[in-house]
């Protein structure tokens, strides 16, 4: 019972998202408003003459440090929280 209810969730979820993903028009997005602000000022917001990579460097790096720093504490919380006691060590449960 339980891998046929699975198998059509599955079924129902896969079609959802393929009638959603056929209603979008390929390479007309809804939304073009941040892009056509940097296609007109990203030269004088950069002093950069290629907006991709000026977008890139400029306003992702920061984006990305972001990311490393939320990556980096989670994988030492993580790491702390299963790290291997030594025998001698005391802890207290609450």
């Amino acid at each position: 019972m339980k891998p046929i209810v699975t198998a059509v969730v599955v079924l129902v979820l896969s079609l959802g998202i393929l009638s959603a993903a056929a209603g979008l028009d390929f390479g007309s997005p809804l939304y073009t408003d941040m892009d056509d602000y940097m296609i007109s000022f990203g030269q004088v917001l950069t002093g950069g003459n290629n907006i991709v990579t000026d977008v890139v460097f400029d306003f992702r790096g920061f984006d990305t440090l972001g990311e490393a720093t939320v990556l980096f504490t989670a994988v030492s919380g993580v790491g702390l929280a299963f790290r291997k006691r030594k025998e001698d060590e005391e802890y207290d449960y609450e």
